[in-house]
């Protein structure tokens, strides 16, 4: 690209982070490295009244945790800071007084009883109230009112905002990366407040005014923010900036493809909607991808899948592999329908490229069963139970009998395992095991097999009732690769449990 590639994520600390924030974040970011660009992250707080204590670490974190952290931001490479908002708002003021001298934006010193005045009359008339030209000069604002008239409201000290007046009769012809030419017929548009009565920016105004002085080269932003597209680029063209480049993405939706995914659906589904758990103020617990076991580079990898097509059958991505491959051209316009399930299966596939011994000492950290056993067992076990596992919190289910005796064997499986002969089967198989000296996978293998198929017994004989001894049910890995680990007597005392029973 001619020019440096700049982009932000700029969310409002109002809360958690959405999974639908992060992949605005991550699309984001994968856009900037693709073209060696830099990723910057800018705090939006200037709605003071929704602000919430400990909401931008949560954001910090969460990117963190993620592995796509921010080239700037706040506290981090201040190149164009501050990154608050709110700690810049004497710049945004001046901003909109240019616009009332170029004659782009107007005091508007309407009360809002006289407002709602307004939407109900017309309502009763079966009309909409859109604050623009239809009816400007009928309300109370600097268009209206005389010069002295509104120099002496200003020096009352009046509540008044500032509007954006918006054109009347013409064709806006905006372009989106994603979703192409767009008209706007501007007759529709209201005239938008930029600054607010208690002196702060709208969304609106700040975010334009940040994104030029940040040197914004692309912003790449939910679809809900697609409606403010016409406002945004008429301030570009009032102030005389040349504007960013814009592409906005696919809603994320419901399992049900019916909506935007919500944080109730996580509630109602049993899946997270968050990165990493989250407390509110007033002690609610949501849950996190982190805290319910998910690994950072399947949720990177399955929020990479939501909205963007590689264009190939390849699903399985590292980050590297997502910056390289992702195009904004392969974005889709539809909505993105959210499959817990697949999620599930990308952790699954990045289990099994876990280091065994990190995951041993997290199956460790979780159980107090294991806290005397060696580290080193509980991860040759790891190794031989992960392929069924999603999540470490799985391993318990999967490897238990490692670690500690069936108390019972499964009803189910036992009456169709025991048999008239098991008993005299199961008392030749304790002697044949404690005769082996050499107590490796191998000779145990060719000892039992050399005996069975030698003396022409059914498999399912022996090696059901087998791993009923063993196991307390019919599942697990290998036989002979249990019987190794728990060693000759645990295994001989737990066949002698199945002789004792039948």
């Amino acid at each position: 690209m001619s020019k440096n590639v700049r982009v932000r994520f700029a969310p409002s600390p109002t809360g958690p982070l959405h999974i639908g924030g992060v992949r605005t974040a991550l699309f984001n970011y994968l856009f900037a490295k693709k073209h060696n660009g830099t990723f910057v992250l800018r705090i939006e707080d200037t709605d003071q009244n929704r602000y919430v204590e400990g909401a931008e670490q949560y954001i910090i974190d969460a990117l963190n945790w993620c592995n796509i952290p921010f080239d700037e931001g706040p506290n981090k490479n201040e190149k164009f800071g501050p990154y608050r908002q709110s700690e810049r708002k004497d710049l945004y003021k001046d901003y909109a007084e240019q616009l009332i001298a170029s004659g782009n934006a107007y005091y508007a010193f309407d009360t809002a009883e006289s407002l709602d005045a307004h939407r109900k009359d017309h309502e009763a008339n079966g009309k909409t109230f859109i604050y623009n030209w239809h009816n400007r000069l009928k309300l109370s604002n600097s268009l209206s009112l005389s010069q002295e008239e509104v120099k002496a409201k200003l020096d009352n000290g009046d509540d008044y905002v500032i509007r954006f007046k918006s054109p009347q009769d013409q064709t806006l012809h905006l372009k989106d990366i994603i979703r192409g030419d767009i008209k706007i017929d501007t007759n529709i548009l209201d005239d938008k407040v930029l600054f607010k009565s208690d002196g702060m920016p709208t969304y609106h105004l700040a975010n334009i005014v940040d994104d030029h002085l940040m040197e914004i080269s692309h912003v790449i932003r939910g679809e809900e923010w697609l409606p403010s597209l016409a406002l945004h680029m008429q301030l570009y063209t009032a102030f005389g900036w040349d504007a960013p480049e814009f592409a906005h993405l696919p809603l994320i939706l419901k399992p049900t493809g019916k909506g935007k995914l919500s944080k109730r659906d996580g509630d109602k589904l049993g899946f997270p909607v968050f990165p990493l758990e989250y407390t509110s103020p007033n002690g609610d617990v949501s849950k996190g991808y982190k805290e319910e076991g998910y690994f950072a580079d399947a949720v990177i990898n399955f929020l990479s899948f939501l909205g963007w097509n590689p264009g190939t059958e390849q699903e399985i991505f590292s980050l590297e592999e997502l910056i390289a491959a992702f195009d904004l051209s392969r974005v889709n316009k539809a909505g993105a329908r959210f499959d817990p399930d697949k999620t599930k299966w990308f952790n699954h596939h990045y289990m099994q490229e876990q280091n065994n011994d990190e995951l041993a000492e997290a199956f460790k950290n979780n159980h107090d069963e294991l806290k005397d056993i060696d580290v080193n067992y509980i991860a040759m076990v790891v190794n031989l139970v992960k392929e069924r596992a999603t999540f470490v919190n799985d391993f318990w289910d999967l490897s238990s009998f490692f670690f500690v005796a069936p108390e019972s064997f499964d009803e189910k499986a036992s009456k169709k395992a025991f048999k008239d002969e098991t008993k005299e089967l199961m008392t030749t198989l304790v002697s044949i095991i404690s005769n082996i000296e050499e107590f490796e996978v191998e000779t145990l293998q060719k000892e039992i097999k050399g005996w069975i198929t030698g003396n022409e017994i059914g498999f399912g004989k022996v090696m059901m009732p087998l791993r009923l001894a063993l196991v307390g049910a019919l599942q697990g890995p290998d036989v002979f690769d249990i019987i190794y680990m728990i060693g000759k007597a645990e295994t001989i005392k737990r066949i002698e449990k199945v002789i004792s029973v039948l």
